[in-house]
């Protein structure tokens, strides 16, 4: 298989640098200005860059679960608590056994067949015209969650619910000055979105799940799709090839390229004192090395953008077995993009819209 090269990817690599710097340019242009050094203090604010250093937060700092700003805070906001995102100690270790188990192999199995029919069904429009493929990837991203939740909600009625939730929380979770009177305006839009979730998804977990499910795929597919389009990956894409380019774009992307937490404890990070109550800005997509045009080798960076350690996102498998399944159903019409816009209010960066068209020396 040919490799995502830096001559390959130059073009791909910037389109898609653009997402970032759109949908939360202050935020990413400072995250870019001190990508070079592992760790950064900005008061109480520590931003981590390097990929141990990220490690190392994850695994040997205690974190405080339920900080305002960060998911586990936010899973506390939107239920009474008791989440994966909000626990701790052996509680935490329980559910995640209990979530890994229910997004296994086995489930990948059992819930291939639904995103396969979406795919079956909306695939065939490229042979005559354009496809969306934000509005492929809603349809992908709720039929999937509904499948792992038991829910009977539309899919997408359950993917916008999705990200309206997050979107409406996003201002809480990431860094940055807020506007007068914004933090109380935001809190009751963030009250009212997660009201329409929790009407869809009862349960809890399965709302916070969802939330999480839906905005990774959303952001994540539609970003893998243009970069192939761009760095013209599409004839080197079979089933042999198709899950390692799967997870080589997830890094590259890094759909979830920032973890907000707190640390819970004083401790040290990379030789650097850090004090309780310390914002802890972990940089997924620097700890993957997705900035940097040579391909990573360290396993722990191909990791990174699925978390590390008893952080690690139990959702990984699912996820990679998703994208290889569109990248082998997109392949054969090799699209091109006719049409790209950054999303600036979603939770995660991301396009509104990306539209494609089948591009010549398509199969079939």
């Amino acid at each position: 298989m040919n490799t995502v090269t830096p001559a390959a990817s130059r073009a791909a690599r910037r389109r898609d640098r653009r997402v970032y710097l759109r949908s939360h340019p202050v935020l990413f242009a400072l995250l870019g200005a001190t990508r070079h050094r592992p760790v950064v203090r900005l008061g109480r604010t520590v931003l981590v860059h390097g990929t141990d250093a990220y490690r190392e937060a994850l695994t040997r700092i205690p974190l405080d679960r339920t900080a305002a700003g960060t998911t586990g805070g936010a899973a506390a906001e939107l239920t009474d608590g008791g989440l994966l995102f909000d626990q701790d100690g052996g509680e935490h270790r329980a559910a995640r056994r209990a979530l890994a188990g229910a997004l296994d192999s086995g489930a990948v199995d059992r819930i291939r067949p639904h995103w396969q029919a979406v795919l079956a069904a909306r695939l065939p429009a490229l042979t005559t015209g354009t496809l969306e493929l934000v509005d492929l990837a809603q349809e992908l991203a709720g039929v999937t969650a509904a499948a792992l939740t038991g829910s009977d909600a539309a899919p997408r009625t359950l993917a916008r619910a999705a990200a309206e939730a997050a979107a409406t929380a996003a201002a809480d979770h990431l860094p940055g000055p807020r506007l007068p009177g914004r933090r109380a305006a935001a809190k009751e839009a963030a009250g009212a979105a997660a009201t329409r979730l929790t009407a869809l998804l009862p349960d809890p977990l399965d709302a916070m799940l969802t939330v999480a499910a839906v905005n990774t795929t959303v952001a994540a597919l539609p970003r893998a799709a243009a970069w192939c389009a761009d760095a013209g990956l599409w004839p080197t894409v079979d089933a042999a090839t198709a899950p390692r380019l799967a997870a080589e774009l997830l890094r590259l992307t890094a759909p979830s390229p920032l973890l907000p937490r707190v640390a819970g404890a004083d401790a040290t990070l990379a030789g650097r004192p850090v004090r309780a109550g310390d914002r802890l800005v972990l940089v997924a997509r620097h700890a993957a090395q997705a900035h940097r045009s040579a391909p990573a080798t360290a396993p722990a960076a191909t990791q990174a953008v699925f978390g590390a350690g008893p952080h690690a996102c139990p959702g990984a498998g699912l996820a990679r077995a998703q994208l290889a399944d569109v990248l082998l159903a997109l392949a054969p019409h090799r699209p091109v993009v006719v049409r790209a816009r950054a999303d600036r209010r979603a939770a995660l960066p991301g396009y509104a819209e990306l539209t494609v068209r089948a591009g010549e020396g398509r199969c079939g």
